[in-house]
């Protein structure tokens, strides 16, 4: 039995040293999990035990499933005892951390290596499936959980994509590319401020990374566009829009294009029609409100027309870019 020198005929202080860590690290995720549930925290300061307990949980390689790891005593009770002057348990003295052995790290390098290849044929179920099992043998790469964190990307499941990152920064602080991905999946989460603060961080650690200024542009453009309390769709300000002259003069010489009042009469068929009568322009009044009413439309037909010079920058970066990964996992 494990930690128990009596059932181990030659005993292994190594192997013993590491059962005791993770006994302890069991100790504080338990503990941790018990603050989440009955501590009267805070939102955020949930949010931060949360990713304590993932960070705990990648470097010592347990979860919460593992109960054989249990102690007789709580945490808190043993931290009693010992603030008592009480003996403290012999199972939680002097943990260390014990590196895998040269087998395991060769063996999880292979299994990397046979998960990049996956990547580059689109496989990325078994991508996945891969780099978790080199994340067994050696939770405490970073690499490993960031590469897991692409393959889950392009699978959609971007929250796990997020969790996979947060445990890679837990890791490693200083992995840009981290944060780099974390920023892509908060994007597709459409949680745009914070994938900017990502994407700053990343490019602080590698400032000439043009994929990261890319994407921090894409993701501020956005930002500032995001849906406000003046009137917005889709994601667009269109009060903003509405405000611009230059888009309005656009907007008013695009109306008599021929395809796009085919496009409106379809959509207004049966009511007034705001776009004025034949052989005239619409006033500021009708362009303003038929484009509160139809604007994802609108917006995507000017989007495809050319050239797109007379579109607003920051329009043509919404409507026709997405942040994009760098080429293959990290390594």
């Amino acid at each position: 039995m494990t930690g128990h020198h009596s059932f181990v005929p030659e005993p292994r202080p190594a192997r013993l040293k590491m059962d005791n860590k993770k006994r302890l690290a069991y100790a504080i995720i338990q503990f941790l999990h018990d603050q989440l549930r009955h501590g009267g925290l805070s939102s955020d300061a949930q949010e931060s035990l949360e990713v304590a307990i993932q960070c705990l949980e990648t470097a010592f390689g347990v979860t919460t499933e593992d109960s054989d790891l249990a102690l007789p005593q709580t945490l808190p009770e043993i931290f009693e005892a010992a603030a008592l002057g009480k003996e403290v348990p012999q199972d939680l003295r002097s943990p260390e951390r014990t590196p895998p052995s040269e087998e395991d790290s060769a063996e999880a390098e292979r299994l990397k290596t046979e998960g990049n290849e996956q990547m580059k044929v689109e496989n990325f179920e078994a991508a996945v499936h891969l780099y978790g099992k080199a994340i067994e043998l050696n939770p405490a790469n970073a690499v490993y959980f960031c590469n897991r964190a692409a393959a889950y990307s392009k699978l959609g499941n971007y929250a796990g994509a997020v969790q996979d990152c947060e445990r890679a920064i837990c890791i490693d602080p200083t992995y840009s590319k981290a944060y780099g991905r974390m920023g892509l999946a908060l994007s597709s989460l459409n949680k745009h401020g914070e994938a900017v603060a990502y994407y700053k961080k990343a490019l602080e650690l590698d400032p000439d990374n043009e994929t990261y200024k890319s994407n921090l542009k894409i993701e501020e453009l956005k930002l500032r566009e995001a849906p406000s309390p003046t009137g917005s769709v889709g994601g667009f300000d269109i009060a903003g829009l509405l405000n611009n002259p230059s888009f309005i003069n656009m907007a008013s010489s695009l109306m008599n294009n021929p395809q796009l009042q085919q496009l409106m009469s379809g959509m207004i068929s049966g009511s007034h029609n705001p776009l004025g009568t034949p052989g005239t322009s619409p006033s500021q009044n009708d362009l303003s409100s038929l484009i509160q009413a139809r604007a994802s439309a609108i917006l995507s037909f000017l989007a495809d027309q050319k050239p797109l010079s007379v579109l607003p920058f920051s329009l043509i970066g919404l409507l026709k870019r997405e942040p994009e990964d760098e080429v293959g996992p990290a390594c």
